[in-house]
């Protein structure tokens, strides 16, 4: 498997390239050169595989460059029971007759981003060692990527993390599973500014390639290919635990649908490329809240990011984004790479990208529907599956069932991505469910009761490029780390 930029200017390279460099050195986000299939046959076969087993078959058709034996052994430590608590990794839970619950949130930092970013904590040190390479990791995070990314590499001895969070635009239990952290490898900087910002000054630095290369920059937000592939797995898990209770003959064809919360478009994303590979998908059901361009793009075919001053704080905070980056992988692959430079090069000067004249694509091609959902929306969804099943959602989640519950389909069962744990946003569940609220369990009262410790920073690229040269020579001077 080869991989190339949506610029169209990066030779073809390998998966453990693209794994450390995270941004193609064009500024482009890496793209496969060809998404591999899987047949019905291929599909049941894995019917019994446990999931880092399975894990290890899926991103094994990515990263062709890894020896089996090497990739099984990274997925059996990324998905042990040290790291997830649920015995199936993902545990798969109906909620009523025609929605089911995918757990994603069994990590150590209970949110979805840790079944990506504990197969990056495994992979990337591999390649690190393979190549006698180091990484100064910088990536920017509306939430739980940082505390993920921060979980998975905290303590490494090649790899510094920097990373960028929008100052007081997350949740209290978010902030403390970053700023508590007191490896001296870890540096959170809070950013004057949204996510939106973050991002930007991510993709600044990055794009400096000569900076980039004196200090061994490295990306593991979604931009990061190596994460895309990774989530591609819970999507055929979620299928196949969905579809063991189906008729053998109807089986192998029996589609479902996903409703997934989404705000920088990686999450769905996967999904798209899982339901390429062959997944019986039926639809992708993408919800956004209040932040709603990716719904306005799905709905009208017209994509316009939002300024950040139009970006709104908002009970489900790591979706408060308005510039989706991995939509541009889905732009490239929409037009084909021989419009896309052109079509990137209006929204880049205008603002605005209009695909109007194709929205049928989208739905009919594609198999992507979309919805909006409000704060009395999640309020509303919240108590609405609690009352149903006894499970507590939060409010991202919130968010899917909302959009869910408004396009599904009679006789098609949804599965409703779980993006986080409820404890993490305890405020809006406390509002929606009263006294009828879990109480705040001993681990988050710990843990909000810990010091922090934050670099607060103005929205400048030279301040941020200020701090990785500090770090990564207080690393040098005390471990031998070089860049």
């Amino acid at each position: 498997m080869r991989y190339l930029s949506t610029r169209g200017t990066m030779a073809p390279t390998s998966f453990s390239d693209i794994l450390l460099d995270g941004l193609a050195p064009d500024g482009g986000l890496v793209v496969p050169a060809e998404i591999p299939t899987v047949s019905p046959d291929e599909r049941e076969s894995w019917r019994g595989l446990t999931y880092p087993e399975l894990a290890a078959r899926i991103i094994g058709l990515y990263a062709t460059d890894i020896p089996t034996d090497d990739l099984e052994e990274m997925t059996r430590n990324a998905y042990s029971p040290l790291r997830f608590s649920a015995p199936e990794v993902v545990p798969v839970t109906p909620i009523d007759e025609q929605m089911s619950l995918v757990g994603l949130s069994e990590g150590p930092t209970m949110a979805f981003k840790d079944l990506a970013m504990q197969f990056l904590g495994q992979a990337i040190p591999y390649v690190l060692t393979r190549t006698g390479r180091v990484l100064n990791i910088l990536g920017a995070t509306s939430g739980d990527t940082g505390s993920a990314a921060e979980q998975a590499f905290g303590g490494a001895d090649t790899i510094n993390v920097f990373m960028l969070s929008p100052h007081g635009r997350m949740s209290d239990v978010q902030r403390a599973q970053m700023y508590s952290l007191t490896d001296p490898n870890i540096h959170n900087l809070a950013i004057d500014g949204v996510f939106d910002d973050c991002q930007d000054l991510v993709k600044a630095i990055t794009g400096d390639a000569q900076f980039k290369a004196d200090y061994s920059i490295g990306a593991v937000n979604s931009i990061n290919f190596g994460r895309i592939c990774a989530q591609i797995v819970y999507y055929f898990w979620a299928w196949l635990r969905a579809t063991d209770d189906v008729e053998d003959r109807e089986r192998s064809g029996s589609a479902v649908s996903v409703a997934v919360p989404s705000g920088n478009f990686g999450n769905i994303y996967a999904g798209h490329l899982a339901r390429r590979m062959g997944l019986p998908i039926r639809r992708l059901i993408l919800a956004a809240n209040e932040n709603n361009v990716l719904d306005e793009f799905f709905t009208t075919g017209i994509y316009e990011p939002r300024t950040r001053e139009q970006t709104l704080a908002t009970s489900s905070p790591s979706m408060d984004i308005s510039k989706a980056s991995n939509l541009e992988r889905f732009i490239w692959e929409f037009v084909g790479p021989t419009e896309f430079p052109d079509r990137w090069a209006a929204l880049v000067r205008s603002g605005r990208l209009d695909l109007s004249d194709q929205l049928p694509r989208l739905r009919d091609e594609f198999g992507f529907v979309s919805g909006t959902s409000t704060h009395q929306d999640r309020l509303a969804s919240i108590r609405t599956v609690h009352a149903e099943s006894g499970m507590v959602i939060d409010p991202h989640t919130a968010d899917a069932v909302t959009v869910a519950s408004r396009v599904s389909e009679p006789g098609v069962v949804t599965l409703v991505l779980e993006t986080a744990k409820a404890e993490k946003f305890r405020r809006t569940v406390v509002e929606a469910l009263g006294v009828e609220a879990p109480a705040q369990s001993e681990r988050i009262a710990a843990l909000l009761a810990l010091p922090q410790r934050v670099v607060e920073l103005p929205d400048d690229a030279e301040s941020v490029r200020e701090q990785i040269r500090t770090g990564a020579l207080q690393r040098r001077n005390t471990t031998g780390f070089t860049d």
